[in-house]
């Protein structure tokens, strides 16, 4: 699948539920209101949707949320999709909040997942609860302890927040490279409607600036096919990322789109365009609709986005599209 630039589509972000244990302050408002389950693709019918995909190109799935783990029995279609590794697909990735990791470690493992994104915003009990509006950080962290005893590669997300953890990050860098983990520093996003974005908002150029006088910051080549560029930490030997949706556009090479948890095919996340997959998914067995259905929305994809702190890109939040 080739958009209107020129990029091929390789990678498919897929949210399986826009459910979520945690409330985080950046992500979603406190009295977020989750779709109806009626609403929702069936996890068979999530199945048939990554086939499609998978026939048409795509060779690396992210299962998203909210919080993926979250959605009954989403076992299954983890094991589904990790029988179809090496016939056509060639990496079955996660991301989590960690909460249910300790119960689902090593069965991702079996299924083939070979690395994991957890989000985590701090190593602080408190400042965890209230960024997540009551999230455990003991629970997180020992999901992400089973995690690496099951083999996992672990990547930590962390949400650069002005006057909330920016004193953190070498922190976390620190226990990151102990850890042995990978870390991704991540620029806020403006989707949906949440408290104190611009107040929070902190450019990664300056926090980057900032940890290179204390670290000796490489480069390198290293990609996972998302949008973060990484370096090499030379103290720690691990690789630290940067995601920069705002103060460095990383549109340019964009190779992914993103599918709801019931069934909308948005071909750029801070675009309003998106294809109902879900109609031609239920109207018949055959599949020759559901993919001309996408390959003409991926014939529309913009090419970039217009992210600005501000404003809301887009009125949906970021847990109905998916990370």
């Amino acid at each position: 699948m080739i958009d209107p630039f020129g990029r091929t589509v390789r990678y498919l972000r897929v949210s399986v539920t826009d459910r979520c244990d945690f409330r985080c302050t950046y992500c979603m408002a406190e009295d977020m209101r989750f779709l109806p389950k009626a609403e929702l693709l069936s996890l068979e019918e999530l199945e048939r949707l990554c086939a499609a995909f998978i026939r048409l190109g795509v060779r690396k799935i992210r299962l998203t949320g909210g919080e993926p783990l979250v959605r009954r029995d989403v076992m299954r279609l983890v094991e589904a999709l990790g029988r179809r590794l090496g016939a056509g697909l060639e990496e079955l990735t996660l991301t989590t909040n960690g909460s249910q990791l300790a119960q689902h470690a090593r069965g991702l493992a079996a299924a083939g997942v070979k690395r994991i994104n957890v989000s985590l915003d701090t190593l602080d009990p408190e400042r965890f609860a209230a960024v997540t509006r009551g999230g455990v950080l003991p629970q997180v962290l020992a999901g992400i302890d089973a995690a690496a005893a099951a083999g996992l590669a672990v990547k930590i997300n962390m949400v650069a927040l002005r006057g909330i953890n920016e004193d953190e990050i070498d922190a976390m860098l620190a226990w990151c490279g102990a850890k042995k983990f990978d870390l991704c520093l991540i620029e806020t996003m403006p989707m949906g409607e949440v408290e104190y974005r611009a107040e929070t908002h902190l450019p990664l150029s300056a926090i980057r600036a900032r940890l290179e006088q204390d670290w000796t910051l490489l480069p390198s080549s290293y990609a996972t096919g998302g949008p973060a560029r990484y370096v090499q930490v030379a103290e720690t030997g691990q690789r630290l990322g940067f995601i920069t949706p705002l103060s460095h556009n990383f549109c340019e090479a964009c190779n992914r789109v993103r599918v709801t948890c019931t069934g909308q095919l948005y071909m750029c996340l801070g675009q309003e365009d998106a294809a109902d997959l879900r109609a031609p998914l239920r109207a018949s067995a055959d599949d020759a609709a559901l993919e001309a259905a996408i390959a003409a929305a991926i014939a529309r994809k913009p090419k970039g986005h217009d992210f600005d702190i501000t404003r809301a890109a887009t009125a949906r939040h970021m847990s109905v599209t998916g990370g």
